[in-house]
């Protein structure tokens, strides 16, 4: 199984945020999943990926894959512990391809670019390009005003009532992970 993780990359982040990283690369490599990620340095995505590399069993085929645009990679910012490391031209084409590496996708905490991966997912899942499942970590309620914007969005029927695509929010990286164990 391939997982993309979308984070921040910010190194201004709180300590607890970092941990969540930490944890959440570590139990992907348990799991044996492989980890696509947007192979840059910095913040989450540093610790996500190094916490993955560092937890790899020896035995594992599962891979450490690393998606950066050459704007990226260009700046030094691209990492250099990934098994696979794509560059690519754009921020656009990034998406695309951590889209189609994976098999399923996990939000962390992030700002604007952790979003447009997020929404690229739920629009290009809600017009039928992809079944893969997306499952947002809602750390400390750090989503709660996307989860109610959604809402008002159905409420005012944006969203259809027959909704054919939904992220599956988590309040726990403990529930995130049975979420990703059970299904």
């Amino acid at each position: 199984m391939k997982t993309a993780v979308y984070c921040s990359a910010s190194n201004r982040l709180q300590d607890e945020y970092l941990r969540i990283g930490d944890i959440v690369g570590e139990r992907l490599a348990e799991m044996g999943d492989s980890l696509v990620y947007g192979g840059a340095t910095g913040g989450l995505m540093t610790r996500v990926s190094e916490s993955f590399r560092r937890h790899l069993p020896n035995d594992t085929d599962a891979r450490l894959i690393g998606v950066v645009p050459v704007h990226i990679a260009r700046s030094e910012r691209k990492s250099m512990i990934c098994d696979d490391l794509y560059l690519v031209e754009n921020m656009s084409q990034r998406k695309q391809m951590m889209r189609t590496l994976a098999d399923r996708y996990v939000c962390l905490p992030g700002s604007y670019g952790t979003l447009d991966e997020m929404m690229d997912v739920i629009a290009s899942g809600t017009v039928g390009e992809h079944r893969k499942p997306l499952y947002i970590l809602n750390y400390n309620g750090f989503y709660d005003s996307l989860k109610s914007l959604i809402g008002q969005m159905k409420t005012l029927d944006f969203i259809p009532e027959s909704e054919n695509y939904k992220p599956v929010f988590a309040d726990s990286i403990d529930e995130l992970f049975l979420l990703l164990t059970n299904n």
